[in-house]
């Protein structure tokens, strides 16, 4: 997720959305052929019939041609339609199933393939922690609005923090294990937390 609360409208962004998937498609064939340090952006952008300037307004860096995806606008719209009753926690489950369950196996395995690749490269590791930062202040911001609080209301942060650390082990056991499915390990990993974490 970014901190970007926009939701995707049109043509043009879908269009975008498309462009993005294309660049990290070709990246990511590039880096199991030639290994992540190896490849270079003008690589990347050559393969996808891009120019490098075209990259580098989807991907600010090379790491974020991994870290960053194009579902955040759609969880965010889906998470705005929930019903007001639902609770934040139930809110934001809801609005990833909605937004994950359509996902083509393909894109399962490039997500799988990408979240193996930043447990083992640190430049990634590194740019995947802004990534959860970012995630965790966008996550803050939907829940305050929902529930009328502050965005930094102890609670609010609270609960940003444990559901993204959630979905944080899921990519991390979704990568490690390929027999996981990913929106079964969400659902599990959910659930303990919405159980209170029983160890």
């Amino acid at each position: 997720m970014s901190s970007e609360v926009q939701a995707p409208r049109g043509l043009r962004e879908r269009k975008k959305m498309k462009t993005m998937a294309a660049i990290q498609k070709h990246a990511m064939r590039l880096f199991r052929e030639k290994g992540y340090q190896a490849t270079t952006v003008e690589q990347i952008a050559e393969a996808a019939e891009v120019s490098p300037s075209t990259f580098f307004r989807y991907f600010p860096t090379k790491e974020d041609v991994v870290v960053r995806d194009n579902y955040d606008p759609l969880l965010i719209e889906a998470f705005e339609e929930q019903p007001p009753e639902l609770s934040p926690f139930q809110a934001v489950r809801n609005a990833m199933h909605a937004g994950l369950r359509d996902i083509p196996g393909d894109e399962l395995e490039t997500l799988r393939e990408r979240n193996k690749l930043i447990l083992t490269v640190p430049e990634l590791r590194a740019a995947m922690m802004v990534n959860i930062s970012e995630t965790m202040v966008l996550l803050a911001k939907l829940a305050a609005k929902r529930v009328g609080r502050s965005e930094d209301d102890l609670a609010v942060q609270t609960f940003a923090g444990a559901f993204v650390g959630a979905v944080f082990a899921v990519m991390n056991i979704h990568a490690m294990k390929p027999e996981a499915e990913f929106l079964d390990v969400l659902d599990e990993a959910l659930s303990l937390l919405e159980r209170g974490l029983p160890l």
